[in-house]
């Protein structure tokens, strides 16, 4: 076979390829807009569950979401392979480490405002950025903004309490994730991180021979593979935990100990959002009846923040790539500041 028919060969081979990479991911997209309906559709229309019920509200938060998550996993993984076989792992770590930790951060933090993940949905995302090679505390910062501060909380916020209440929140969610995930990345936390996240298939190494567009494809399949096996025992416990007290917890409970005769509501807001699981935009009702019945929205805000930022299923879910002294320093550092967010706009609202 002559050069050009070889050429032509693989380039023919790759046009295949990439083809069955663009029906996979319109296939992607069309499981993942369609998973919310399907279980809609299968629990309340053909078994014929109540969603109103905590059973039928409980049996679909673990459905949704566990598809959910798992489509999540899988598609980022394989993108952040496929990403990481064309730019070499140290140009990613030489872009983002060291003196430009700091600009790191806060482009972590605005990427994490249009991506509108809830906590646990972010943790696929800040393995695929650690094992690209990003650093860690610029990646802490993703994981805290993407579920703390996205457009669809935005919105609810601004329709609920106004301009003002939004741009607080806004602001005060960014400024702990910036800050959380640079104090963070400069304790050098590294050792903290289970070996495998780190590990890169040597396709994605600089100096290596270029791989063809077949052998990327089989890369980023055996990463989604080796990942999504490590952690799906952990997202299945993280998620049955989330859809057992989701909306177990009685508002008369936090109206007696959050009121605003409390000195110690802001803590127990934060101790009280920790053992829930929801995003921004599913606590916020919530969060509207409570302020209707006069608790303080510095209270709330704090409440809002703990719940997603900081909930149970997802420290389970980090636990698979976490050690528990990163755990402790990521909850001590996030719960900090959302404890002085709360006091702070207490005293001046």
């Amino acid at each position: 076979m002559s050069t050009l028919e070889a050429t032509e060969h693989r380039q023919a081979r790759d046009t295949v390829v990439w083809l069955k990479v663009v029906l996979g991911a319109v296939a992607w997209v069309m499981a993942y807009r369609l998973n919310d309906g399907l279980w809609n559709w299968l629990l309340f229309d053909v078994i014929g569950l109540d969603p109103a019920t905590r059973l039928g509200s409980s049996l679909h938060f673990f459905f949704y979401d566990t598809i959910k998550i798992f489509l999540l996993l899988g598609g980022i993984v394989f993108l952040m392979s496929l990403v990481r076989s064309f730019v070499p792992l140290e140009k990613t770590r030489d872009l983002l480490e060291g003196r430009r930790q700091g600009v790191g951060n806060v482009a972590a933090a605005g990427l994490g405002v249009v991506t509108p993940f809830c906590s646990c949905s972010a943790v696929p995302a800040f393995i695929g950025f650690v094992s690209v090679g990003v650093p860690l505390g610029v990646t802490l910062t993703f994981l805290i903004a993407s579920p703390l501060v996205n457009e669809v909380a935005l919105v609810l916020l601004l329709g609920m309490f106004g301009w003002q209440i939004a741009l607080i929140y806004v602001v005060a969610g960014l400024t702990i994730a910036i800050f959380a995930g640079y104090v963070l990345g400069r304790l050098g936390v590294e050792r903290w991180v289970e070996p495998f996240v780190f590990e890169v298939p040597a396709a994605g190494s600089a100096g290596s021979e270029r791989p063809s567009t077949r052998e990327r494809m089989a890369l980023a399949r055996e990463e989604v593979r080796r990942i999504v096996g490590k952690t799906a025992p952990y997202l299945i416990i993280g998620i049955a935990l989330g859809a057992l007290i989701h909306g177990w917890v009685p508002e008369s409970l936090f109206v007696r100990y959050a009121g605003t005769d409390n000195p110690f509501a802001v803590l127990f807001a934060v101790l009280l959002g920790v053992p829930l699981y929801s995003n921004a935009a599913g606590v916020l009702p919530l969060v509207e009846a409570l302020h209707a019945k006069g608790l303080p929205m510095g209270t709330l805000l704090a409440f809002m923040m703990a719940v997603v930022a900081l909930s149970l299923p997802e420290m389970i879910l980090l636990r698979r790539v976490l050690r528990p002294p990163l755990i402790a320093a990521f909850i001590g550092v996030v719960a900090v500041g959302i404890l002085i967010v709360g006091y702070l706009f207490n005293a001046i609202l």
